[in-house]
């Protein structure tokens, strides 16, 4: 599944994170991938990924078609 940052968005709440370890932080708490700078990136679709995107609460991470 293909995924999108929109890091106006974030809000540095974490639980995309703790649910996944295919994203992580700048210095300033703000999303990104865990091994790139780019805001769209292909994922695998399993259910950590799901929950990490789902559960994010200002929508900050998107599933793209």
């Amino acid at each position: 599944m293909k995924v999108s940052i929109i890091p106006e968005k974030c809000i540095a709440c974490g639980l995309c994170q703790t649910y996944s370890n295919q994203f992580d932080y700048y210095d300033n708490g703000i999303v990104k991938f865990s091994n790139s700078d780019k805001l769209e990136q292909n994922l695998s679709d399993n259910q950590a990924n799901l929950l990490a995107v789902k559960s994010c609460p200002t929508k900050a991470l998107r599933i793209d078609s």
